[in-house]
């Protein structure tokens, strides 16, 4: 059974340090809403940070793009373009800024249901880290796809290509 989440206020950030050495490609990294639910797989663990989001996900994106071994496909729900200012207080200023925190980043929106079927699928056989934030807008979780910063999915091509024959 997967940990319970656990109340670690700064401690999250030890958390990805020390996970993200030993994540690889095909390992996540989820900064999650305040509703987004403790899942049961063993392969998640989740820690609930006390922290806002834009924080964190800003926090995420530097350690990775720090690591040698890691970068990141980055996944966000297509609901939130469509998610109103009279429904979701804040919504529209969390977008902006948002944007502005992933402007250079490689990022899909996908539906919310698409992503988490990613997810699940992962997580049968890859660990994933689930921050859970303080924001209370919905469609704001942002997914951190792992894949190898040294080798591209055109080298990968190629490799295949030639053993193939």
């Amino acid at each position: 059974m997967a940990d319970a989440p656990r109340r670690t206020e700064p401690a999250w950030e030890r958390e990805l340090e020390t996970l993200l050495p030993l994540f690889g490609h095909r390992n996540w990294i989820v900064v999650a809403d305040s509703a987004y639910p403790a899942q049961s797989k063993p392969g998640i663990e989740t820690v609930v940070s006390g922290a806002g989001q834009l924080e964190i996900v800003e926090k995420v994106l530097v350690a990775i793009g720090a690591s040698r071994h890691v970068r990141a496909n980055i996944y966000l729900d297509q609901e939130l373009d469509f998610v109103p200012e009279s429904d979701a207080h804040g919504v529209t200023k969390y977008r902006q800024q948002l944007a502005g925190l992933l402007s250079n980043a490689n990022s899909t929106r996908l539906a919310h249901e698409q992503i988490i079927a990613k997810l699940d699928q992962v997580s049968q056989v890859f660990r994933v880290l689930i921050i859970k934030t303080d924001l209370t807008i919905p469609y704001t979780s942002v997914f951190f796809e792992l894949d190898c910063a040294y080798w591209s999915a055109n080298a990968e091509a190629k490799l295949r290509k030639a053993i193939a024959g």
